[in-house]
Parts: C-alpha cells; sequence; structure tokens
C-alpha cells in the first residue's frame, strides 16, 4: 500500500471541497474525520499486521506419549495492540552514495544491481525492498518495532517514556547489495541510537545517518540516509532532550568502567599465566581478537551451544605455524571432536602419549591443527598451561586446573552477560530461507543446459539430451548432502543398481558430482570445466552420445544454500 501517497491525496481533496474562503485552518480532527470517511484508516490498519509461524506446542497428560509438536505449523495474524507502544522508523531516500555517481538510470524491466536495507531490533527483523544502485537511492520504507518490556508481568502494559528511556537496545541496519548475477556483499553496518525522539517534540524527528564502509574502508563514508522517527500512539509526555542526552551518557560511562575492571582483570590473568612457564609466552592466547575464521569459528560454536552441546572456540595454529581458530565439542563419554568451521569437516580427537615407548604405534593426526593456546565458550575462558602445547597430545580435561588456567566466571559475565555492556550486539534470531528450492534447482539446471550446449557447438558438436537419465541421479544429489551433513552414506547401491538398468550394454557411463555454497550457474560452469573428468564427460565425443544434468538446490536459514550438481553422459563403447 503506497500509505504515504493516498493519504496526502485525500486530504488535498479534503482541503479543495472543505475550505471555505472565510476559514483559516482545518482542525486536525476534521482531518481524521475526511480520512475515516474514506476508509483509509480502516484500509491501513487491515493492512498493518505481523505474520508469525507458531507451533502450538501439545502436552499429553498421557506418560508413554512424549511431548511434541503440532504438525501442521499454522500462521497466525497479529493486528496492531493499540494498547501497545511502537515506533515507527521510515527511511526516506539515501544520498551522497559517491560509488554510483556514475550509474545510468536502469529502464524498465531492465535487471541492475539493487541495495536492500536490513534491520534488526529486540528479536524483530525487516528487509526493504530492493532499489536500484544510484548515488541517490530511492529507499522509502517504513518500518513498524515493537518495543515493550520483556519481564514477566509487564507484556500488556503501555511503555511510558521513562521506561523507553532505559531499554538500551540499539537498531542494527545491515546496507547489502545485490549485483547482476544474484551475489551479495554486505556494504555497511551500522547501530543507531533511537531514544532521541523521546525527547522531541510531538514525539517525531528526523536525522541523518553516515554509513561507514567495512573492512579496510571502515573508516570511509559510504553514503547518507534519511531517517524519521515517531511514536505510535504518540507519548503523552515527551521528557527533555537533556534527561536524554543523560541517561546515554551515564550508560556509555558504566560500559567504559566495566570494560576497563575486566581489561584490569585480563592484564592479572595473563602475568599469572606467563609466571607458570617462560614459554606461554609464545603460545596463541588470545583474550581479545577478531579476524575472519574467528567470526565463522564464534558462529558455529554458538550454534552447537544453541543445540545443547558442550562447545568450545578453540585458538591455536595450523601447519608452519600459520594462527587459526576452530570448534571443539567435549561428548559426555569423553570423546573430543574438531569442527572445521570453513570446511564443514570434523575429526575425532586421539591423543597420542608422550610417556609410550618410542617404538610404540601412535594414532596419526587427521585433523590440520598443530598447537592449542586456549578455549573459551560463552561462559568460559581457559589457558592451556600444559608442557607442551601440540593439539596431538593435548589432553582435554578442562577441569583440571593443573593443564586448563580458568579465567573468573564472575569476570566474564560482568561484560559478557545478556545485558551486562551494550558495546556487544544482540544477537538476531536466524530467518528461514525465502529461496525455493524446486524452482531455483530447475532454473540453475536449465541455465547450466544452455551452457553446455554452447560450449559442445564452440567445439562442434551436437548435443543430445536424456532427460531420464537426470532424473535418476536425484537421489544420488540427496544422499551426497545427507552424507554431508550427517557422515552416514546411504542410497549408493541402489543408485547404481538404477544406472546399471538404465544403461544398455555395450554402453559406458560417466557421472560427476560436484558441491557448491552459491547459486551462479556461470560461474559453477566454469569451476567444473576446471575439471579434467569432468571436461570429458562435457566434451564428451563418441557413437550415441547421451547428456545429463541434474541440480539440487538444499536450502537452510539465512537463505543459505547447497547446491550439487552432477553432469553425466552414455555412450556405445567402440573397441
Amino acid at each position: 500500500m503506497d500509505v504515504h501517497g493516498r493519504i496526502r491525496e485525500i486530504l488535498a481533496e479534503t482541503i479543495r471541497e472543505e475550505l471555505a474562503p472565510d476559514q483559516q485552518h482545518l482542525s486536525t480532527e476534521d482531518l481524521i474525520k475526511a480520512l475515516r470517511r474514506r476508509g483509509i484508516i480502516d484500509d491501513v490498519m487491515k493492512e498493518l499486521n505481523f505474520v508469525t509461524d507458531s507451533v502450538e506446542q501439545e502436552l499429553s497428560s498421557s506418560p508413554k506419549q512424549p511431548v511434541g509438536f503440532d504438525k501442521q505449523s499454522t500462521f497466525k495474524k497479529t493486528n496492531i495492540d493499540p494498547t501497545r507502544r511502537y515506533l515507527y522508523l521510515q527511511v526516506l531516500g539515501g544520498k551522497a552514495f559517491l560509488e554510483h555517481l556514475q550509474e545510468p538510470e536502469p529502464l524498465p524491466g531492465q535487471v541492475c544491481s539493487t541495495f536492500t536495507l536490513c534491520l534488526h531490533y529486540r528479536n524483530q527483523r525487516f528487509r526493504s525492498k530492493p532499489v536500484p544502485c544510484a548515488c541517490e537511492p530511492d529507499f522509502h520504507d517504513g518500518f513498524l518495532l515493537e518495543v515493550h518490556r520483556e519481564n514477566l508481568g509487564d507484556g500488556t502494559r503501555m511503555a511510558d517514556s521513562t521506561t523507553m528511556l532505559s531499554i538500551s537496545d540499539p537498531i542494527h541496519m545491515v546496507l547489502i547489495k545485490t549485483d547482476i548475477f544474484g551475489e551479495t556483499t554486505l556494504v555497511a553496518s551500522y547501530f543507531l541510537e533511537w531514544r532521541s525522539v523521546l525527547g522531541s517534540e510531538n514525539g517525531v524527528t528526523s536525522l541523518t545517518v553516515e554509513l561507514m564502509g567495512v573492512g579496510t574502508e571502515s573508516k570511509v563514508s559510504v553514503g547518507i540516509l534519511n531517517i524519521k522517527f515517531e511514536m505510535y500512539p504518540p507519548l503523552n509526555q515527551t521528557l527533555s532532550q537533556e534527561v536524554v542526552n543523560t541517561q546515554l551518557a551515564l550508560e556509555r560511562q558504566k560500559t567504559a568502567e566495566k570494560e576497563r575492571l575486566f581489561l584490569v582483570y585480563a592484564k592479572q590473568w595473563w602475568r599469572e599465566y606467563l609466571q607458570i612457564r617462560p614459554s606461554h609466552n609464545s603460545r596463541l592466547v588470545k583474550i581479545f581478537a577478531q579476524g575472519d575464521c574467528e567470526d565463522h569459528a564464534n558462529l558455529l560454536c554458538s550454534l552447537l551451544l544453541g543445540y545443547g552441546l558442550e562447545a568450545f572456540v578453540c585458538v591455536g595454529t595450523k601447519a608452519k605455524g600459520v594462527p587459526h581458530a576452530w570448534v571443539m565439542t567435549c561428548g559426555t563419554d569423553g570423546t573430543v571432536t574438531f569442527w572445521e568451521s570453513l570446511t564443514g569437516h570434523r575429526y575425532i580427537h586421539k591423543p597420542a602419549s608422550p610417556d609410550e615407548p618410542p617404538l610404540a604405534e601412535q594414532p596419526k593426526p587427521l585433523y590440520p591443527y598443530r598447537t592449542i593456546g586456549c578455549v573459551f565458550n560463552h561462559q568460559m575462558f581457559l589457558g592451556n598451561c600444559q608442557p607442551s602445547d601440540a593439539v596431538e597430545t593435548c589432553v582435554f580435561d578442562l577441569n583440571d586446573e593443573s593443564k586448563w588456567k580458568p579465567m573468573s566466571e564472575d569476570a566474564i559475565k560482568s561484560v559478557c552477560a545478556p545485558g551486562a555492556t551494550t558495546s556487544l550486539p544482540p544477537f538476531p534470531p536466524l530467518c528461514a530461507s525465502s529461496v525455493d528450492a524446486s524452482a531455483t534447482s530447475n532454473e540453475i539446471e536449465m541455465q547450466l543446459r544452455l551452457l553446455v550446449s554452447e560450449h559442445r557447438k564452440d567445439l562442434g558438436l551436437t548435443t543430445v539430451w536424456e532427460d531420464q537419465l537426470s532424473y535418476l541421479l536425484s537421489p544420488a544429489l540427496a544422499s551426497y548432502e545427507f552424507e554431508r551433513t550427517t557422515s552416514i552414506s546411504a542410497g549408493n547401491e541402489e543408485f547404481q543398481d538404477a544406472i546399471r538398468r538404465a544403461v544398455p550394454d555395450g554402453h559406458t557411463f560417466k557421472g560427476f558430482p560436484i558441491h557448491f555454497v552459491y547459486r551462479n550457474a556461470r560461474r559453477a560452469f566454469a569451476t567444473c570445466l576446471r575439471s579434467p573428468f569432468c571436461e570429458e564427460i562435457i566434451c564428451c565425443r563418441g557413437d550415441q552420445v547421451r547428456l545429463a544434468v541434474r541440480v539440487r538446490v538444499f536450502t537452510y536459514p539465512e537463505s543459505a544454500c547447497a547446491v550439487w550438481v552432477m553432469f553425466a553422459c552414455k555412450y556405445r563403447s567402440v573397441l
């Protein structure tokens, strides 16, 4: 709905029709009546709703039946509750996106790069409509953010100005660019402080937000967004701007003091750790760290903790002393498993015993990790103080303080517990995938067919596709993904039997499966051609050559995808 446009039209029409020459102005009540008369308010209230995926839990009285979830997950529409407080955030365009200064305006229907703005606030997530990349991108979107207290008993109470002043959660804004091939890149990330609206007249305020780049361009301005805030319903009593500024200054001061005290403790802990033995000075014990594989390991560790496992991030080195971070889980039976967050590979740790005789056969480690300096999660930080920091001889009895020096859990909670500090952003909920697996699979498959046909045409070869053979490849791709995610192999014998039945006597079958984490067909095809075995299939020459290709897209939260492609051919063998 173009709500703002419709309201403007009706108000302009009302002023023309009802404002007599002797009247100086129409009151707010007159304008509201005009909107009600034309049904605009009813239309808006019908359209403004949230769609929530509610799964009703069945609690059975019979002890024989386990507690489960209702299979039929229902989508429940929740209209705006007039007893709750909302913050209406409008993005009224952007400017000074200088990187796109020379880009021409796209023609109607033309595919172009786009900007999308994503918001996260107190477990609520929003996404703007994509707009063409330009120096002044045409952002015009509104987001209705629900502001409420999470304490028991406050759920239906209208939050007043003082209550909202104590809610320190910022609005996390993320700008994403999507190119013409569908590849996405992070442009900017910004934490927006919204409480200035509490000290503004009528509960409405406007501001400009300067977005900075990421990584090496974190000091470079990307562009500016024009933002407007409005409280709904309007505040009965606004605070003075001085009160708001004082609250924000006190919060910053409190956070800085907590971090200063933790820094003092961390330095003392480090001095004690160094006193155990001088060689500790060279171990990778990182209390403060950031980077690429570290972020992946943090995310994987968080997911595993969320699934109820005892998980830790390990900081150490790989071959040639390269610093690295990976994830470790400790099973209830004492089994220690390493998880490589960059590849998804898992390794069981079987420690070698340095006390064994020299000729005793030691287990050869399959993992690429060489040394380990420390392990940590959201509650614990432990420095490795064993005589050797080699992973293969390391004992992971984390309760043994002679092997692992712990950091005070209270000190960690002072800066890492939820709500303990505003410098740590809140974790957003994971969103279900918006990718249609079947449609995407079919689209990529058709694009690959065209690419193969064009490639063979350039070689002077004709292309004949066999749909039935392509169809038979589907179960294999499903079993490959199942094995990749669970390490359990299943269905391979049945697949081979089906292929034997489909390939006549005297014919040869060749197949090449490959896995991708992106959905760009042209990029995938170029990668496949770099494999001699795959090129041999795609460029197959011979008698009665039939080609097949099958694509299966498996979707995961946050629209992440596992894409499996299998090329195959069959032809009559000529002696």
